[in-house]
């Protein structure tokens, strides 16, 4: 779980720091990264301390576009930073089967091409609409979602402003349901996302 890739986006954060301190569910195994882009939250902005959108510098659909400190700036290649090669190399390393990247202001989850019947179950549960938005180029979602098999990496849009208590609530109830469901599921033997939790 990512809580902010954008520095300008935060509510996530404390999404993650409130699963960090509930106990963990026996099977389960959560991976949580508050930010990663530490440098563009303490400034504030959108991309890292090299002007670069890091969501815009994963490999899949990867397409150089705006200039250094423009919004959507690609970087001048694939993982040119080193929070984006951190994070590959993380999600590489442990291949989780359920991702979820946390970003702002559209107030739904978007159907990231990963197992959709899960996305769709998990905005029901914390109150959100399931969209699919149009796939945007060179994404951490398209990567990881392409470059593992059988997982499930999806985007959370919450709210402008910071996490609403009750969202919060919501969010941290459904995020230990799926993580209840994908311990039982590991115990039978099953690799798969979940298909029910």
């Amino acid at each position: 779980m990512v809580g902010c890739i954008h520095g300008d986006e935060p509510a996530g954060i404390a999404v993650t720091r409130a699963l960090r301190r509930l106990p963990g569910t026996p099977g389960a195994r959560l991976i949580l990264v508050d930010e990663l882009n530490p440098d563009g939250r303490r400034a504030g902005a959108r991309q890292n301390a090299r002007g670069v959108d890091l969501n815009r510098n994963f490999s899949v659909g990867f397409r150089r576009s705006g200039r250094r400190g423009e919004t959507f700036y690609s970087g001048p290649r694939p993982f040119s930073e080193p929070e984006t090669r951190a994070l590959r190399s993380l999600v590489l390393r442990e291949r989780p089967t359920v991702t979820i990247w946390f970003h702002q202001h559209l107030n739904l989850v978007d159907l990231s091409g990963g197992n959709a019947g899960l996305e769709r179950r998990f905005a029901r549960r914390i109150g959100l609409r399931a969209v699919r938005l149009a796939p945007l180029a060179g994404t951490a979602t398209r990567w990881q979602n392409r470059r593992l098999a059988h997982t499930s990496a999806f985007v959370v849009e919450l709210p402008a402003g910071a996490a609403r208590p009750g969202l919060r609530v919501r969010l941290l109830a459904a995020i230990r349901a799926l993580e209840g469901h994908r311990a039982r599921s590991r115990a039978a033997g099953t690799r798969r996302p979940a298909a029910a939790f």
